[in-house]
């Protein structure tokens, strides 16, 4: 039997539609105590038994035997093997896709922030000194679907950045090693690759094991159990984000040929059951478009029953009064993909505060930022796009600051100090701005 999508219809008119969306919002990650209570016991049993613990887990959950980690190590030359195995339509693709996303990521380092120090008129000294991380661990999702988009998308950014090592972690379940994958990694020149994924993966990149060195900090996306153990162990080392189900939100006008809207909102529906698809459209005639595409589309999805089951249980096709009450929604949602697929893109794009990324006219699909467009795929979800930005160089870096004080000004500045230190009962930090004022006098 066929399934079927039947995304809940809502206008803003409706008396109950705040409640109606608030309810088809809601999402957490990690809110299932099970997995919070199995997470933090594998964590704890990575970090006080290393080695042993993945090898257990690995054999358990990921059903690969392996006699030692170093069997998980999958070495450079499999790498190129795969990368020289794929066909030549794949490896182009993929090499002009790290060519852009370099190009872009390249031009974003060159904005800044960068080091850079400045004078004032005292001499004294003032700036920030930027110097990439040392060690990073990327996460690459390898269960129902692999992502070599994944690989790109965290590596090269580092890689730019100038981090020194970068270690990446894969699940390959049942031992099945994704050739796309391992070439991606090769293309870009990730130093260690672990044929390894979950929350022992997170906590062996996090805590380090006998024969797995600690990074400083672990990007990319992962199931639930890979986003409760980044949020565990953050701390010890930085993350990302806490990234929740993939979203997208697309505001029409009606001009865009609904197969095309259709496909964009199954474009982040195939990804899994949890994925929110949601249109907004002052035309209820197309709206209804929309809905008839799906209808006629879905049957020849390969993934079909995942579609369904996400707009089923998480989609909306939303008929607002306006395009400005689209925009205002839109803003309320946060969503970490937004379309603007209107005839007049430029003119609400203004409008729009909250969105991962923002992709303007009919013609830009959600699907090339995913792959080749440039900017990062790496983009907050579950309405964080509020306060937080996609995946860049500069997450990659850290800043110093760098202060040197001219002797002038150690008085002027000093005075300053002694006084808002006394009021804060530090008299040692008084005394110290004091002996410099002293000392100049």
């Amino acid at each position: 039997m066929t399934p079927t999508a039947r995304p809940l219809r809502l206008r803003t008119t409706d008396p109950d539609f705040e409640q109606q969306l608030q309810q088809r919002l809601h999402w957490s990650a990690g809110q299932d105590a099970q997995i919070e209570h199995d997470v933090r016991r594998i964590v704890a049993d990575v970090r006080e038994r290393g080695d042993a613990a993945l090898l257990q887990y690995s054999a358990q959950l990921d059903q690969v035997d392996a006699a030692s980690v170093a069997a998980l190590h999958i070495n450079a030359a499999d790498l190129e093997t795969a990368f020289r195995g794929l066909p030549v339509a794949q490896r182009d693709a993929l090499q002009q896709a790290v060519d852009r996303i370099r190009r872009y990521h390249v031009w974003q380092k060159q904005q800044g922030p960068q080091t850079a120090t400045w004078r004032d008129a005292d001499g004294t000294l003032l700036g920030q000194k930027v110097l990439p991380l040392d060690r990073v661990g990327i996460y690459v999702p390898g269960g129902k679907a692999a992502y070599p988009s994944s690989v790109l998308m965290n590596a090269i950014p580092a890689r730019v950045a100038g981090v020194g090592h970068i270690t990446m972690a894969v699940p390959t379940p049942g031992g099945e090693r994704n050739p796309l994958v391992l070439a991606a990694a090769h293309v870009v020149g990730v130093d260690e690759v672990l044929a390894l994924g979950g929350a022992q993966a997170i906590a062996a990149l996090a805590y380090g094991t006998e024969t797995i060195t600690a990074v400083d900090k672990i990007t990319g996306p992962g199931n639930a159990w890979v986003a409760a153990a980044k949020k565990q162990v953050y701390g010890q080392v930085g993350i990302d984000m806490i990234a929740g189900p993939s979203e997208i939100l697309i505001i029409a006008d009606g001009s865009t040929p609904a197969d095309w809207v259709a496909m964009d909102l199954f474009s982040q529906a195939e990804h899994d059951e949890l994925a929110q698809a949601i249109l907004l459209c002052p035309d209820d005639a197309y709206i209804d478009a929309v809905q008839a595409a799906m209808d006629r589309l879905l049957p020849d999805m390969p993934r079909a029953e995942i579609i369904a089951k996400s707009l089923s249980d998480r989609g909306a096709l939303i008929h607002t009064g306006s395009l400005e009450q689209a925009c205002e929604l839109a803003n309320r949602i946060a969503p970490e993909h937004l379309e603007v697929s209107c005839r007049e893109p430029h003119r609400l794009e203004p409008l729009l505060q909250h969105a991962g990324a923002i992709f303007l006219g009919a013609y830009t699909s959600e699907a090339l930022g995913d792959y080749c467009a440039g900017p990062n795929h790496v983009l907050p979800t579950n309405g964080t796009a509020r306060f937080s930005s996609p995946l860049s160089v500069y997450d990659f870096q850290k800043r110093s600051s760098l202060i040197e004080v001219s002797p002038q000004a150690a008085r002027k500045l000093g005075r300053i100090a002694s006084v808002l230190a006394r009021g804060e009962g530090l008299v040692a930090h008084a005394r110290a701005a004091e002996m410099r004022m002293e000392e100049n006098s």
